[in-house]
């Protein structure tokens, strides 16, 4: 790890773990402790009913504490990979950085626990002292043979799952990585010869695995530092090992090489030559997992054996071996469903859950990380990669469906899909809010048409809607460009066979589409000769003729070019809705503090009360169809009257019309923005408030607030904005913005898709 690292990553690094405090982790409370309640509830004397429900029922800590959600990750520092035994003192940077990733990938909160002991029985007793603490234990850079000790020992003593990463994490990535490589190359796990170089506890751990997947133990050989593993060999020998020993007379790495199907390198840089690659199998795995520097670098290996699959540790080449991959997502699994340990079944779960992942269609989030590309599955992508954010959604509910079956879970999820909802809110934050949204849609999916087809992001969303039935796409774009981009992305669906293409430069709707455009828009500035170009060139055109005709039921526009622009055409081309006097847009913004409205936020410079009152009617009617009982706040920089400016008094007027219009309301105004997000503030500015509680849905007298707001929002609060959701067209069509995500457009899509629902 350290050994080949530049000045200027030395240098950044220092600053990183140095600035703006030290280290990488602290504590934050989850209750609010700001009142003298707060501290009664929090601590003296309201905590003893918390203490006194555990001493009745032990496993209500699970219920009153963070122990459920808490893993202890364990080192003494003496094999900190790349830099060896460098004590417990110096590995905490290293125990920080574990920290973090369980946090973010898993949101599972850790301790790290550094402990000066190096002989087995104290490490022992000073970790399984520690049981009442934690849900999980994550045993890390402790060396071998003591490692295998001391887990085997815990996990007698200990109650609770306890999982040493560096050997069951590896495993279990190169468990998928072999099976996988195996389905390409079409051979028989229980017919593969493998052998390896390297016996230490990741390597045994790897093989013990891959004969519980079904490799057989006598097609195994290993060879370490001392040769190969033979029966009757005395040198550097244990119990761990032993059980590999090969009665052969082979005794280097050359001598076994021969017809290997896989090569598995845990040991050391340049083991394994290039002229011993040509002995192998046809269209073998080469592991070369010693890290920094592989057993063979990637490049010599495929000159050698072009026909090979290569996996390294390394992350500048394909195929990393790494065990962000799995730990996070094992342990939200078996924390989940309160397991007393991690068993095999669990392991063996994770392995077909991570090789199933690398068989489906890349993500837009691993496209990003790769900068905009990302491999299909095949020989360069045998496994996930870890930026890929499906896979808490694959492994922990197969680890904890594992844990149900083989019956080490002492609290089974009753509820497995409702389980599985919540590891998609936890992924994507608009999970909660959008699955009334979503599950409507899928009742009875519509046709949505997408003017920028050829986008990315559109492509990946097209997959997400067709697999989950939300919608049915229709995208405009070249096919030959589509067809292109579907191959580089990875993605499985086929226009013609799973979505709709229209080709804006032979569509044999074109003389109709420019006559309908004609009879729309004629009026408004559009000669013929601009309407044919535009039918031919403007995708946003298109779209639009393509809805009013009822060729599709929405539109979605706006991955590029300017909202105005796009704004323009649907108004000329879909008009307004019966009643309306002008669009309006509103933005959902996901926060971590709640949900809440914001309108309009991209369309009216400067609305009237009239105006105003409309938009506040209709947002809430969409607020409505999130299942959100929608609670309004008029907001100005007045407060009920403390002012009596222009857009003040707009509010007033606006609010007494709403009232007219629509009596049954949760509104108020005007208000400042504190004043609506807290019934504090109001019960002392307003006792009498028609508004309770905290308002959702924010109001803003013109453009300029209610952008100002949405993008200071979305900068300073880290919030996922959905939308904008357009209000007012007289058949669903939305402009997303060109930040928009793959997920975003999915959102969208099925905000769309029920409006159409409920269209005439």
């Amino acid at each position: 790890m350290g050994s080949n690292i530049s000045d200027d990553l030395k240098s950044a690094a220092l600053v990183y773990h140095t600035h703006p405090k030290p280290g990488k982790l602290e504590i934050q409370p989850t209750k609010p402790l700001g009142n003298q309640r707060d501290l009664a509830l929090a601590y003296s004397p309201g905590v003893a009913a918390a203490c006194e429900a555990i001493v009745e029922d032990a496993d209500r800590a699970g219920e009153l504490t963070a122990r459920q959600n808490l893993v202890a990750v364990v080192s003494n520092g003496s094999a900190v990979l790349g830099l060896g035994n460098i004590g417990p003192l110096a590995s905490k940077p290293v125990m920080e950085g574990k920290a973090v990733l369980f946090k973010k990938f898993a949101g599972i909160d850790v301790f790290d626990i550094e402990i000066k002991a190096d002989e087995v029985e104290r490490i022992v007793d000073v970790v399984a002292a520690l049981e009442p603490t934690f849900g999980g234990i994550n045993l890390e850079d402790i060396k071998a043979p003591e490692c295998f000790d001391v887990e085997e020992q815990l996990k007698a003593r200990m109650d609770i799952p306890v999982f040493h990463d560096d050997q069951h994490g590896t495993a279990i990535i190169v468990g998928a990585a072999v099976t996988n490589a195996m389905v390409l190359a079409g051979k028989d796990l229980s017919q593969i010869k493998v052998v390896t170089s390297g016996a230490g506890a990741a390597a045994i751990a790897c093989l013990n695995l891959l004969v519980t997947l079904g490799v057989k133990r006598e097609n195994i050989t290993v060879t370490d530092i001392e040769g190969v593993v033979y029966q009757g060999r005395e040198a550097q020998m244990d119990r761990w090992k032993a059980v590999y020993a090969q009665d052969t007379q082979a005794r280097t790495l050359a001598d076994v090489i021969a017809g290997a199907d896989v090569f598995l390198g845990l040991s050391a840089a340049g083991v394994l030559k290039p002229h011993l690659l040509e002995k192998m199998a046809e269209r073998p795995l080469i592991m070369a997992l010693a890290n920094p520097n592989p057993e063979i670098m990637p490049d010599e290996a495929q000159a050698a054996r072009p026909d090979a699959m290569i996996c390294t540790g390394r992350s500048d080449y394909p195929n990393q071996v790494n065990n962000v991959l799995c730990f996070p997502y094992i342990f939200r699994g078996a924390l989940d469903v309160a397991a007393t340990t991690i068993n095999e079944e669990m392991k063996a779960a994770a392995v077909k859950a991570i090789a199933a992942l690398a068989r489906e269609a890349p993500s837009e989030v691993v496209a990003r990380a790769y900068g905009g590309e990302a491999r299909p599955f095949g020989k360069q992508s045998l496994i996930p990669s870890p930026f890929d954010p499906r896979l808490i959604l694959r492994i922990a509910p197969a680890v904890a469906l594992a844990a149900m079956e083989s019956g080490v879970a002492r609290r089974p999820i009753a509820d497995v899909e409702a389980y599985e909802d919540s590891l998609q809110r936890f992924v994507f934050r608009s999970g909660f809010l959008m699955k009334p949204l979503i599950t409507k849609a899928r009742a009875e999916p519509k046709r949505v048409i997408y003017a920028e087809g050829e986008d990315e992001r559109v492509l990946r969303a097209a997959q997400v809607l067709l697999e989950d039935g939300i919608a049915r796409p229709i995208l405009i774009g070249r096919p030959s460009v589509v067809e292109t981009r579907l191959k580089r992305f990875g993605l499985s669906i086929r226009p013609g066979e799973d979505f709709e293409l229209v080709n804006p430069e032979d569509d044999p709707r074109y003389r109709d589409y420019v006559a309908t455009y004609l009879d729309v828009a004629g009026r408004k500035g559009i000669t013929p000769d601009a309407a044919r170009t535009l039918v031919r060139t403007n995708s946003t055109v298109i779209g639009a003729i393509a809805v009013r005709r009822g060729d599709a039921d929405a539109l979605i526009c706006g991955l590029e070019g300017r909202f105005a622009s796009r704004l323009r055409h649907i108004k000329d081309i879909l008009g307004l809705a019966p009643g309306v006097r002008e669009y309006s847009a509103m933005s959902l913004m996901i926060t971590n503090k709640g949900a809440y409205f914001l309108a309009d936020t991209h369309v009216r410079p400067d609305p009237t009360a009239e105006e105003i009152a409309d938009m506040t009617v209709a947002c809430a009617e969409h607020v409505a169809r999130f299942g959100i009982a929608p609670k309004i706040a008029l907001v100005s920089h007045s407060d009920f009257g403390s002012a009596d400016t222009p857009s003040a008094m707009k509010m007033r007027e606006a609010l007494q019309i709403i009232r007219e219009r629509a009596p049954a309301l949760e509104v108020d105004g005007e208000m400042q923005a504190d004043t609506a997000l807290s019934q504090i503030i109001r019960e002392r500015v307003m006792p009498h408030s028609r508004l309770e509680g905290e308002a959702n849905v924010l109001i803003m007298p013109n453009l300029d607030a209610a952008n100002i707001a949405y993008q200071l929002t979305k900068g300073l609060a880290d919030a996922l904005p959905v939308g904008p959701i357009l209000i007012g067209p007289a058949r669903p069509a939305h402009v997303v913005t060109p930040s928009v995500t793959a997920r975003g457009i999915v959102n969208i899509t099925a905000i769309a898709v029920v409006e159409a629902q409920a269209a005439p």
